[in-house]
């Protein structure tokens, strides 16, 4: 088990999308953020406490966690000398990156030198199966985005949350690192061997009451070039009953790729929909959730009115006005 509280270290990250690892601990499981640790230019602040490791340690931190999702996943040379120097004060690592810490000859040299342990939260521990398509009982809802970084996983977080307040049977299944450090559990995804992904979305989410409802963190993005595989291993693994579509509208260019623009959230929905009902013939979209936090609160409500008026379809930012209208289009189905 990682040992709790946090801090939080976000290295030089260029920007707050960079740092979504700890910006999701931050929101979801704020008693476990004591505070940020960055290093000179950083261009994301949580708005945490900024801290020494020093200071850290005195405050009751025992994990510094990377809170970074850099392009690659990689560890570069300026973070390894603070990574050094937080297990010799005493913390724990924990990382998300596809550069293992365990691989890393001086953090396991320095780590077993000090008693310290390092958990690597994106290494498959189960031998995963192919999937096999077959129908398996309850419900299943799967947000899927224009583009990464939309939201996805706040989506299925803020429903799952909501749908226990109305005693609704939920379960958030994390596919990602950021989602796993917040619940504790789940499929590191985009680490599983590409056959055995849509294996693993199906082992993730087994047979369950047929009023039960599996919230599938969402991953990456049809029309992302990059990460598109891991999105079908989702809706494919995943048999969802029920689509969420999610956008940020201010975004003039897909993360990572300047020479490409995110779709509209009709060719989201065009897509997605006869890509989903290959395994599940009675899916449908039950709603369009929208991260609006870079607009203003009217501007946000008028392109929300927008969406359902034009798509005929609930629309929500269930994070800032809550996520009732997408509930209550599953509590219909």
């Amino acid at each position: 088990m990682i040992e709790t509280p946090y801090l939080l270290f976000l290295g030089d990250a260029p920007d707050m999308l960079a740092a979504k690892v700890a910006i999701g601990i931050r929101d979801w499981r704020p008693d476990n953020a004591v505070g940020q640790l960055r290093l000179p230019g950083c261009g994301a602040d949580l708005g945490l406490s900024d801290m020494t490791l020093e200071e850290a340690r005195a405050a009751g931190a025992k994990t510094l966690v990377i809170g970074v999702a850099n392009r690659g996943g990689v560890i570069s040379k300026e973070w390894k000398k603070v990574l050094v120097a937080a297990l010799e004060e005493g913390f724990d690592l924990a990382a998300g990156l596809h550069n293992l810490l365990r691989n890393e000859p001086d953090l396991v040299a320095v780590a077993e030198a000090t008693g310290r342990s390092l958990h690597d939260v994106r290494v498959p521990e189960v031998d995963y199966p192919i999937a096999d398509g077959k129908k398996r009982r309850g419900k299943r809802c799967l947000p899927v985005g224009t583009d990464c970084s939309v939201g996805k996983m706040y989506t299925a977080i803020a429903m799952e949350r909501e749908m226990h307040a109305r005693n609704m049977k939920a379960t958030f299944r994390a596919t990602g690192q950021t989602g796993i450090l917040i619940t504790g559990d789940g499929v590191p995804l985009d680490a599983v061997i590409a056959d055995f992904m849509a294996g693993s979305v199906e082992w993730l989410t087994p047979d369950n009451d047929e009023d039960h409802w599996d919230l599938i963190e969402g991953q990456g993005s049809l029309f992302h070039v990059s990460y598109s595989g891991v999105t079908m291993a989702l809706i494919h693994g995943g048999q969802p009953d029920a689509l969420i579509l999610c956008h940020e509208p201010t975004r003039a260019q897909m993360r990572g790729l300047p020479d490409y623009t995110p779709p509209s959230l009709e060719e989201l929905r065009d897509t997605a929909l006869p890509l989903a009902r290959i395994a599940n013939s009675g899916c449908v979209v039950a709603g369009v959730s929208v991260n609006t936090q870079h607009m203003s609160e009217e501007d946000a409500k008028a392109y929300l009115a927008e969406i359902e008026s034009s798509m005929d379809l609930p629309a929500t930012d269930p994070y800032r006005f809550g996520p009732g209208k997408l509930v209550d289009a599953l509590a219909a189905l």
